[in-house]
């Protein structure tokens, strides 16, 4: 197998490389924009810089690795930001999807495309992989067009669907809902959380793994890969708590109408997830397994 990873600075890139790294069963291309920042934790991994939003990068790319599989993984996951960047956010979360497939086609690649729970309004959570779609932010508006485009490709092609993914990253700037929760708590700060909005919270290191099954297998069609507990963030934060042993009377509860952002969140999303258990052999951890990963990383 010939597995091209985008987006390999991300957290869940870095999950994979990690996984992957030295599987004899692998030549492994790890691509993303600009530097790569995990050069100094995976040495023997080769990397290439790729821009996802410039076709002629990708096509040169394509045509010097031939890759069989690529898992794409690149993305603007920030929901704020697509709201208030939308022609960037665009590029990056359609316009390159369109890019991929086109190369994919080109060399008969099996395409593995990461998509959200964010393409679902929230009335009706947990969804199957037969659910309706329909956004309620621009972020999910985008993946889910790129999902549309996947659907057409001409090359095999599996969506995965993830739910809010957690886990420590090197050299990244964006936090997670642990390493928040904790690290807030420690400083003996007050901090609002909600209780309002139920998600399946995914492990990085489950959704990588749920990554690779699809694409040794070179399974095809839609999977959902996330945890399997529908829980609110504040019962996430009174789990954290409670495993590093701090004060959870630092926690308020809280609902989102309290807070401003630029982009609307549904409020239930979450996945069942017996498919791709049955399927692909996808067994994630728990929130609290979860957890003690995360914290033997710190």
């Amino acid at each position: 197998m010939r597995l091209l990873i985008t987006g390999s600075n991300g957290l869940l890139g870095q999950k994979l490389t990690g996984l992957l790294a030295e599987n004899p069963e692998v030549e492994l291309l790890t691509t993303s924009r600009g530097k790569n920042k995990v050069a100094g934790i995976f040495p023997e991994v080769n990397f290439r810089s790729m821009d996802i939003t410039r076709p002629e990068e990708v096509q040169a790319v394509f045509e010097n690795f031939r890759p069989t599989h690529v898992i794409h993984t690149a993305a603007q996951t920030n929901v704020d930001i697509c709201e208030t960047e939308r022609e960037a956010c665009y590029a990056q979360n359609v316009t390159a999807v369109q890019y991929l497939v086109e190369a994919c086609e080109k060399y008969n690649t099996h395409f593995t495309h990461v998509s959200t729970d964010f393409i679902f309004d929230g009335a009706a959570g947990p969804y199957d992989e037969e659910a309706a779609p329909k956004p309620v932010n621009y972020y999910g508006q985008t993946k889910l067009e790129a999902e549309e485009i996947v659907k057409k490709a001409a090359c095999p092609w599996a969506i995965l669907r993830t739910v809010l993914v957690y886990g420590i990253v090197h050299d990244y700037g964006r936090s997670n809902i642990v390493l928040w929760v904790k690290n807030s708590l420690e400083a003996g700060k007050t901090i609002q959380v909600v209780d309002d909005q139920f998600r399946t919270p995914t492990l990085a290191e489950d959704l990588a793994q749920g990554c690779w099954l699809a694409a040794q297998k070179s399974a095809t069609g839609i999977y959902n890969i996330s945890g399997e507990e529908l829980l609110t963030p504040y019962q996430m934060a009174l789990q954290v708590a409670d495993y590093f042993k701090l004060d959870a009377s630092l926690i308020q509860k809280t609902d989102a109408s309290k807070f401003t952002q630029p982009a609307k969140r549904p409020p239930r999303t979450g996945f069942v997830i017996e498919k791709a258990k049955k399927e692909l052999g996808y067994k994630p951890h728990t929130f609290q397994e979860g957890i003690g990963i995360v914290a033997g990383q710190i």
